[in-house]
């Protein structure tokens, strides 16, 4: 039974990444793979000699001798404890792009467009590779490239051309990512779980993630896709730039911010604090909204005129890529079915056999995490190892986990949205900037190996 999970896995996998030879919408095969593989488990619970507990990060003793109905039970609960962290995921996601969607509303990314003076590919590659660094350990990789792609957007026409910023941007986001403990939902697992504190993965992952963008990004600042001048940077639009913009940008982006410090304050999962940036943010759309269109619109029954059509709310949501949304959760969903089974755990233990080199070990699961999911491969790392507290093989495993999915376009989170939002074709990635990411990745991870010598 165990075999046939995987062989469907595998061909849910490669009908994702043949999407567009299939013609077929990746939401497909994530969301068919997702329910197939919780109903075979469902069907052959009996026959499956181990239970991984996700919550305890190891195994359930004793799980072949449970009666069936206590094994219905825990699945039952197993999969309400995977749709509850997935759904924390996603609808954190859902408020960052709302509140994205909201500031571009009212044209508050002009603002960032009006300090871009440049036409220089090369020079905006790096401005863009910066700010993402920057912005993800900030407010997180997948809304920093949420941002930063809407930028993109509103300053670079050509499609090929932003592709490739595009691929860049997801490798600089995820390498900003990994230094921070709210820049991934990784560094987020080991930081809540008490395996890393804040200072000391700055500290030893500044540099390595540092590198980790800068390499790859100085490497394809001499490529063809980054040399001579982009048209049309900055358009004018003076006459109707929105006069609320920055402060809607200035207030979005605050909002964002503000989700850690409220995580800090109440423990609380960070999508709470997200939901209210979402409220507050919603309230001053709502208010500024109100205020142009009483003035510029008549009042009469037509339902156009009502105030749910002119709401920015409304229309912020309407604008959300729902299915890639839904396509995450597939993906989550899916790669959690075979967590339950410990198929992941066995097989980290089983690699650490025969692997006993922790460095190899560590930078394997970055490679692992760029084909499934880095979420359940830190969960299983961290039943697999028992170092303490700030070790530091607990932040290899956040450096590694974090870049290592930017190898593969489906293997972060970050990589999925940007798929989502430019339409980015995976075998185009995969030929284009896969290669890039993975320079990045070794230099960082070689970095990381001389520093720990040093310190």
């Amino acid at each position: 039974m165990e075999t046939l999970l995987i062989i469907i896995f595998i061909i849910g996998y490669l009908a994702i990444a043949l999407e567009h030879n299939l013609k077929l919408d990746k939401l497909i095969p994530a969301l068919a793979m997702m329910a197939i593989l919780w109903a075979l488990i469902a069907f052959g619970i009996e026959a499956f000699p181990n239970w991984f507990d996700s919550g305890a990060h190891k195994l359930v003793e004793g799980f072949s001798s449970f009666t069936t109905d206590e094994k219905r039970h825990l699945l039952e609960e197993t999969l309400l404890h995977h749709l509850g962290k997935t759904a924390e995921i996603l609808f954190f996601l859902l408020g960052a792009m709302t509140i994205v969607e909201i500031i571009d509303y009212f044209d508050g990314f002009s603002t960032f467009k009006s300090y871009i003076k440049t036409k220089n590919k090369k020079k905006l590659l790096w401005i863009f590779a910066f700010l993402a660094f920057i912005l993800s350990a900030i407010i997180d990789n997948l809304t920093a490239t949420i941002v930063l792609i809407t930028i993109l957007q509103k300053i670079i026409n050509d499609k090929n051309t932003r592709l490739w910023f595009a691929g860049l941007i997801i490798i600089a986001a995820n390498a900003g990512g990994a230094w921070s403990p709210i820049g991934d939902v990784t560094t987020t697992m080991l930081w809540i779980g008490k395996k890393v504190t804040t200072v000391k993965l700055i500290e030893y992952l500044i540099i390595p993630s540092l590198l980790c963008m800068v390499v790859p990004v100085f490497i394809a600042s001499f490529m063809k896709p980054f040399k001579g001048n982009i048209e049309d940077v900055i358009v004018e639009e003076t006459n109707s730039e929105n006069k609320h913009g920055a402060t809607m940008l200035y207030l979005g982006l605050g909002s964002i911010l503000f989700v850690p410090i409220f995580k800090t304050i109440t423990h609380l999962p960070p999508y709470v604090g997200m939901m209210l940036s979402l409220s507050v943010v919603g309230i001053f759309a709502e208010i500024y909204s109100r205020s142009e269109f009483s003035i510029s619109s008549v009042v009469d029954n037509d339902a156009h005129d009502s105030p749910g059509f002119h709401s920015p709310v409304h229309k912020s949501l309407s604008r959300i890529e729902m299915p890639s949304v839904l396509f995450f959760f597939g993906i989550l969903m899916a790669v959690a079915a075979l967590e339950s089974l410990g198929m992941l755990f066995i097989g980290a233990e089983g690699l650490k056999s025969i692997i006993p080199n922790t460095d190899i070990v560590v930078m394997l699961l970055g490679v692992g995490s760029a084909v499934v999911d880095n979420v359940p491969l830190v969960a299983a790392s961290m039943g697999m190892f028992q170092e303490p507290i700030d070790s530091q093989l607990w932040h290899f495993v956040a450096f590694s986990a974090g870049t290592g999915g930017s190898m593969l376009i489906i293997g972060s989170a970050a990589g999925v949205v940007a798929m989502g939002m430019e339409k980015i074709d995976f075998f185009w990635y995969f030929k284009k900037i896969a290669w890039l990411a993975a320079v990045g990745f070794i230099v960082g991870s070689l970095a990381f190996m001389g520093m720990r010598a040093i310190l």
